[in-house]
């Protein structure tokens, strides 16, 4: 028997490749007893339709304008805004898992997964269980932890795609010497050369 609106999972998808997200939106469609109530592409859309909409869970991609989909589950937590993260990513790192599990994700899961099991994911999840794809999960526990704070990812982040230490003093609010520790820091813990490699080295990583 079809599930009752009211009883539905109410789920807000968020992923900045338009394709990918109408394919997320039609494939939960069909399901009775899920309904997607709203779709964003960006971190801050998200944010903001999560508020207007009040979900039940949230499925989002890592990389998006504005706010990734870590940072997107970290703001979530720090709200505490009732809603449960399913990362749907590309990138099979356990670095981004731990990240995300950091953040206060309850699924992690990879886009070349079958499709019927994202539904199955979304039940469980909202039933309070963990959905971690499995081998990442064993991953995890043998990945050197990650060494950078998030000031220092930040920086580095905005170093690695060509930001001079002016601009990224500018867009962080912070003193252009502030940087220049922040990234001295990173490199060093990356055992880097300089910004370029450590950034390299921690987007290879899942730190970044």
């Amino acid at each position: 028997m079809p599930a009752s609106k009211r009883d539905k999972i109410r789920v807000l998808l968020a992923e900045d490749q338009t394709m990918v997200l109408g394919a997320l939106a039609a494939l939960l469609e069909m399901e009775d007893d899920i309904e997607v109530v709203a779709r964003a592409r960006t971190g801050d859309e998200a944010l903001n339709l999560i508020q207007q909409h009040r979900p039940s869970i949230l499925i989002t991609d890592i990389e998006m304008p504005t706010m990734t989909g870590l940072e997107l589950a970290g703001e979530l937590k720090r709200r505490s805004l009732p809603v449960r993260v399913i990362i749907l990513t590309t990138f099979a790192r356990a670095g981004y898992l731990r990240r995300a599990l950091d953040a206060g994700a309850s699924g992690y899961l990879l886009k070349d997964m079958p499709a019927e099991q994202l539904a199955d994911a979304v039940r469980r999840v909202h039933r309070g269980l963990r959905v971690i794809d499995p081998q990442l999960a064993a991953e995890a526990w043998t990945e050197e932890p990650d060494p950078l704070t998030e000031r220092e990812r930040q920086v580095l982040r905005l170093a690695g795609e060509g930001m001079a230490s002016s601009d990224i003093a500018t867009e962080l609010n912070l003193s252009e010497g502030t940087v220049r520790n922040y990234l001295s820091e990173a490199i060093t813990k990356m055992g880097a050369a300089n910004r370029v490699e450590a950034a390299r080295l921690a987007r290879a990583k899942g730190w970044l």
